[in-house]
């Protein structure tokens, strides 16, 4: 009998925290193509990013009048072409190892993504984008769904949470994924050491190994202990591991360091979930201060980011890896009063990898505050999106991960202009 998360609930064990156990995600279609594992990784950047202090469009005069303080100069910029409706744009200029990604052509830039009647709560945006469902976003996670999708035999370690709660874009019915924030700490707790330590790891193990078929949800909770107990040594494998290049001494770049140890050791996993957060700037934003608040979120993460991108490339795995970004939701055209920007709208998305076609997908927006703007909206205070942020979510199931997104999705959100993989 197969015990779902709601009805292990509903049997009286919530007391125990598990979130172990998920399904072996390499897809037949992978197989059948002869390639070898794909891992993806999930980027959340926390707090609302502001897409226009990422990607620039850099000759229009309203960016300049609506941000006086706060518009990053043109000759800062770093010019990364013009886009299908010929607005040229450019990268912020702390973003240059991303600006090195997009040179070699293996980063997507996919302007003004999101969803009709768009929310700016930060809970309820993420809870949205998280679960891909803008009418009901207390579901289950998109990477859950499809990670429930797959069949047994499962393999405790093929998701990878790098926070220390589990987020709702990896939430499933049946399949969990460890939260290892510090592959280091990942370890049988005992008070003692040596020979007794050892012995008490293997009693639990004895323990965890009876399975009463007559109490599915005991052996729900039996089964996940087991499965976390197999996945100690895999991940200790990882804590040893130095990379091809130098990591920031930060938590994001420290956790993009992880993820690509466990690439490199192939230990099983082939999703990972990691984020950055402080993107909430309603104040203060100073996207050109040497050390504003906006730089150092572009510096962290362009510093972390290129790091694994050069780690994996040295390593071979580049091919086998992609990487996207998304963010509840953009931010407010113009800034305020306290030279920081609101919550918006339309989003900016990054993906990278060895395999993606890089370049600038969907047009930008012009920011003149005319009312008949089409690409603005909420009176010309915020972009309007233009790409439904699930039509990229189908892009990498279909032709990534080998599923189908019209099942995951509950819906047809192809789009044949997005050819990013």
């Amino acid at each position: 009998m197969k015990v779902t998360r709601r009805q292990f609930v509903k049997g009286g064990a919530a007391a125990f925290t598990v979130t172990f156990a998920a399904p072996e995600l390499l897809s037949d279609l992978a197989r059948a193509q002869g390639v070898r594992a794909r891992n993806l990784v999930i980027l959340y950047l926390g707090g609302g990013n502001d897409a226009l202090s990422t990607l620039i469009p850099y000759t229009d005069p309203s960016y300049y009048s609506r941000r006086p303080t706060i518009a990053v100069p043109a000759a800062n910029v770093l010019q990364v072409g013009t886009d299908a409706s010929r607005v040229p744009l450019g990268l912020h200029p702390r973003l240059g190892g991303l600006k090195q990604i997009f040179d070699q052509g293996r980063l997507a830039l996919i302007q003004r993504t999101g969803y009709p009647n768009q929310t700016r709560s930060h809970f309820l945006g993420t809870d949205i984008w998280s679960t891909a469902n803008p009418s009901n976003a207390a579901g289950t996670g998109w990477v859950g769904r499809y990670l429930d999708s797959l069949p047994s035999p499962v393999d405790a370690l093929t998701g990878w949470n790098t926070t220390r709660e589990l987020p709702r874009v990896l939430q499933a019915e049946r399949v969990g994924v460890p939260a290892i924030a510090n592959p280091a700490g990942y370890a049988f707790a005992s008070p003692n050491i040596g020979a007794e330590a050892a012995a008490e790891r293997a009693a639990a193990l004895r323990i965890n190994s009876h399975v009463p078929i007559d109490r599915p949800e005991l052996a729900f909770v039996y089964g996940s202990a087991q499965a976390a107990m197999t996945t100690l040594d895999r991940v200790a494998t990882v804590a040893s591991y130095a990379g091809t290049v130098a990591y920031p001494n930060t938590g994001f770049s420290q956790a993009m360091k992880a993820i690509a140890g466990a690439m490199v050791r192939g230990i099983g996993t082939r999703v990972f979930y990691v984020t950055t957060g402080g993107f909430d700037t309603h104040s203060n934003q100073n996207p050109n201060q040497a050390n504003g608040t906006y730089a150092n979120l572009m510096g962290n993460l362009n510093d972390g980011l290129i790091a694994f991108y050069n780690d994996l490339r040295n390593q071979g795995l580049l091919d086998d890896t992609l990487v996207m970004s998304f963010s509840e939701f953009g931010r407010r055209i113009s800034e305020n009063g306290s030279q920081g920007t609101d919550h918006g709208a339309a989003a900016l998305m990054l993906v990278f990898g060895g395999r993606v076609a890089g370049g600038l997908y969907g047009t930008a927006p012009n920011l003149s505050l005319d009312p008949g703007n089409p690409t603005l909206e909420n009176s010309g205070g915020d972009v309007a999106f233009e790409t439904d942020f699930r039509s990229v979510y189908a892009r990498i199931i279909d032709n990534w991960l080998g599923g189908s997104s019209q099942a995951i999705l509950a819906g047809d959100f192809r789009n044949p202009r997005l050819t990013f993989v």
